[in-house]
């Protein structure tokens, strides 16, 4: 189970992250990101909450970084541990702008 909460601050939206973020879950991110970056500047994902994230997870974020990229910035914070090490090992440190918790 997934629960995002969004908030929008000008041109800047901040989704928070509760729970496992899967195949199961990935779907409904990636259609409220769909919605939500077009005009968007900033987009931040706040991660205190979120416990798990797997490789579909992943490809959603990929690919609002991507998108966010020609527009403006993306940034995950409050990233916890166990999803850090996630990031290490598919080697997403590299290409998400990551501040951990």
């Amino acid at each position: 189970m997934l629960n995002i909460n969004k908030s929008v601050e000008e041109e800047s939206i901040c989704f928070a992250l509760e729970g496992k973020l899967d195949t199961n879950t990935a779907p409904e991110l990636e259609k409220a990101l769909k919605e939500a970056i077009p005009g968007t500047k900033g987009l931040t994902l706040d991660f205190s909450n979120l416990a798990y994230i797997s490789s579909a997870g992943l490809r959603v974020l990929l690919s609002a970084q991507k998108a966010m990229a020609k527009q403006g910035e993306m940034k995950l914070i409050h990233v916890n541990e166990t999803v850090m090490d996630i990031f290490e090992v598919t080697g997403f440190t590299g290409i998400l702008t990551i501040e951990k918790q």
